[in-house]
């Protein structure tokens, strides 16, 4: 629709490393090359499809290439960026979404970064059913110095680290940011849970044929 109507908006798609791995992802890629829409794509690699290594389903990684390099396929730019270093991320993604507005197609964007708590494990509301209480480094391959390892490259620490040393943050701004975001994060928790199921018939609102 921002093609046709020439709205000069582009389009984000965020998907994981599992999801490269399936035809909706090629295909959806050869028809965005096809006619140049204004898509960037980012590949979230954090090494793990749900509960396997990447190094075990995936053929790019088996064969020593970034999973960038499934933008080859269909001849649009793929470029494989740190994904603990927000900075390096913002300028790969600017120069895609650039790419995207002058009307030159869509790119791929791999950013590698790493999931520091069990898949589907979420700590900010009641556990949910997770196969594993651990990361499946340790909990699945018993590698607890990968897990460690990654887990000194939490990119929210470190940014937060380096905007305190250049002066952008104070320790008191960071702490109303912080105490902001978890107010808004519990009461968003509260609300859902507090509301009423949705009906059967709310099922089929907005599917269209």
């Amino acid at each position: 629709m921002a093609q046709v109507k020439a709205t000069g908006q582009i389009v984000y798609c965020f998907f994981g490393d599992g999801a490269s791995k399936q035809g909706a992802f090629f295909e959806s890629l050869n028809m965005a090359a096809v006619w140049k829409l204004p898509i960037v794509y980012v590949l979230e690699n954090n090494q793990y499809q749900a509960y396997t290594r990447i190094g075990l389903e995936d053929a790019n990684e088996i064969g020593g290439d970034p999973l960038s390099k499934k933008a080859d396929a269909f001849s649009i730019p793929g470029e494989t960026v740190d994904g603990t270093d927000p900075f390096h991320v913002a300028r790969a993604v600017g120069r895609a979404a650039e790419r995207a507005r002058a009307g030159k197609g869509p790119s791929l964007v791999e950013s590698r970064f790493y999931r520091l708590s069990a898949h589907g494990n979420v700590i900010t509301v009641p556990p949910l059913p997770t196969q594993f209480p651990e990361h499946e480094a340790v909990a699945v391959y018993g590698d607890k110095r990968e897990f460690e390892e990654w887990k000194g490259r939490d990119p929210l620490p470190r940014f937060r680290a380096r905007l305190f040393s250049d002066g952008t943050l104070t320790e008191e701004h960071a702490a109303r940011i912080e105490g902001a975001a978890r107010a808004e994060i519990r009461d968003a928790v509260q609300f859902a849970l507090a509301s009423p199921l949705p009906s059967p018939e709310e099922a089929v609102n907005f599917v269209y044929a």
